[in-house]
């Protein structure tokens, strides 16, 4: 009866269209009983760039589509409580917090849409190339890092590095071309963008907090949605919500045991940095929390009701 079209920015091979996107067209299918057929288009097959799926998903160019939240800063500024500095543990528990916030602070930011679920990765890593390992907040000096959003790169800021914003999809070719140093990501993305191979260096942090994490979205249409008829409606929901926000998280922890095994086989140098070195970078993020606080105080919303129901929210569900 009905294909939708889902869009989405990474290889088919990757964590997320891989381990979920795929099996979650197919039980759609299953449940549906063959009426809804999702048809997968990765490696943005349908043209634009990353940044442009939450526009195709809302004026329904597309019918779904997975993104990065922080690919269009400010758009969605609530959501950025998440990615601010040393607040999630792993992404199981970490997308379980941020679907409960999305639920309680997120609605009318994501309005324009039929959220299906949000979610985030787990702990995010420095990857550098050969010669410029960080062993230290030092090290960080002058770095050109990618980074993933507007307060990914305010972080990497005041750790003295030099942010450079772009999709995941373009670091292979920015470190290859010698554009940037380095790049944020989790362990789960590294093997679908080479950084074993193109960024052999690898920092991580003391304690069960990782540096920063990414939001995500995968959302429909909201007018393909509405125009099911209520039995497909409630497919769509029954593999909508948390539930799913988890799976995702599932998925991201897995990849991180891959991609981190993947550098392990690669004999590449892996740093952790001690409980007293990462305390010096807990204090130099702690301006990057401040600060954005009092951008959201200043566009009108409770930035400290925000902040500290993100903190809550992650302890509630790493108890």
């Amino acid at each position: 009866d009905v294909a939708l079209k889902l869009h989405q920015m990474l290889p088919p091979q990757a964590t997320i269209p891989a381990k979920v996107l795929t099996p979650w067209a197919e039980q759609i299918k299953k449940d549906s009983g063959g009426r809804i057929e999702v048809e997968l288009y990765p490696a943005m097959q349908l043209g634009g760039k990353p940044a442009d799926l939450v526009d195709q998903a809302r004026d329904g160019v597309v019918d779904l589509v997975w993104t990065v939240i922080g690919y269009t800063p400010g758009r969605f500024p609530k959501t950025e409580a998440f990615e601010l500095p040393f607040m999630i543990t792993n992404a199981e528990k970490s997308s379980q917090a941020f679907y409960e916030y999305y639920e309680k602070h997120l609605k009318d930011e994501f309005a324009d849409y039929h959220v299906l679920a949000v979610h985030t990765h787990g702990p995010g890593l420095i990857h550098t190339i050969a010669g410029k390992p960080i062993n230290s907040v030092e090290d960080m000096n002058g770095v050109k890092l990618r980074g993933t959003s507007k307060v990914v790169n305010a972080l990497l800021e005041a750790m003295g590095a030099s942010p450079v914003g772009m999709p995941v999809t373009a670091v292979p070719e920015a470190l290859s071309k010698s554009v940037i140093d380095g790049s944020v990501v989790p362990w789960e993305v590294t093997p679908a963008i080479k950084i074993a191979e193109l960024a052999p260096n690898h920092t991580g942090f003391a304690g069960d907090k990782g540096l920063y994490t990414a939001t995500f979205l995968f959302a429909m249409n909201k007018d393909a949605y509405e125009a099911l008829p209520d039995d497909l409606k409630q497919v769509i929901d029954k593999n909508s919500g948390m539930e799913l926000a988890k799976k995702f998280g599932i998925a991201m922890d897995q990849g991180d045991v891959r991609g981190k095994k993947m550098a392990e086989d690669a004999g590449n140098k892996i740093i952790m940095l001690d409980e007293a070195e990462t305390e010096k970078w807990k204090t130099l993020s702690e301006k990057v929390t401040t600060d954005w606080i009092e951008e959201m105080n200043g566009k009108g919303l409770d930035g400290n009701t925000l902040f500290n129901d993100a903190v809550a929210l992650i302890d509630k569900y790493n108890q």
